[in-house]
């Protein structure tokens, strides 16, 4: 069983995190915080096995928490739950020994992943596979009449046309399978085609 931590000021974001997380038959969500200050109170005195943390919170921030936490526990495992597609900030994140930073945007199934790559490796994972997960629309040069794609659906698209199988997306994007497939079912219905070779022949019409 994964005893996890949880901290966010947004109650209801909170209690849906944690639902989520407890559908797993492995999850158990121990505690649940509003606050920075009570999470660090809570795991200096009680066994967990991961930390999820806010990164804006009264009291004491996310990246306080990191910080605090390292110092007496600094082989916690924490990762960060942010709404800021911010380079700089996930690098602070990263420096001080957070092991993955998402976006509160990711699907869910992404956050799922992540939690079981966070505890079954002692690394730090790749940061820069984590972050950008943002659903920013992507304005391509030959899509921009027509079609309206993700930066993340535009880079599995690529991929497609590559020749690169679900798997082997997931694994280099960090994904899970069920998360690949389901940007190309967007992508597919985005662009109006209903197999990879439609998708292939227009992405390569279009000089994609």
């Amino acid at each position: 069983m994964i005893k996890i931590v949880l901290a966010d000021d947004h109650k209801l974001f909170a209690k849906g995190i944690a639902s989520l997380l407890e559908e797993e038959e492995d999850f158990q969500v121990i505690a649940t915080f509003e606050n920075g200050l009570d999470l660090v109170s809570f795991v200096e005195n009680n066994p967990y096995d991961l930390i999820l943390t806010d990164i804006n919170m009264p009291g004491l921030d996310g990246v306080g928490v990191i910080q605090a936490v390292k110092v007496k526990k600094p082989k916690s495992k924490i990762i960060v739950l942010s709404m800021y597609d911010d380079e700089h900030l996930f690098k602070k994140c990263q420096k001080l020994g957070a092991s993955a930073y998402i976006l509160k945007d990711a699907d869910p199934d992404e956050l799922i992943y992540t939690i079981r790559e966070v505890m079954e490796n002692t690394h730090v994972m790749n940061f820069q596979k984590v972050l950008f997960q943002s659903d920013d629309v992507y304005y391509g040069d030959s899509f921009k009449e027509k079609f309206k794609l993700t930066k993340r659906e535009l880079q599995i698209l690529k991929m497609i046309i590559d020749g690169k199988i679900n798997k082997d997306i997931a694994e280099e994007l960090h994904l899970s399978p069920l998360t690949v497939e389901s940007h190309r079912k967007k992508i597919h219905k985005k662009l109006g085609v209903s197999s990879v070779i439609e998708l292939v022949r227009m992405a390569m019409d279009m000089n994609l």
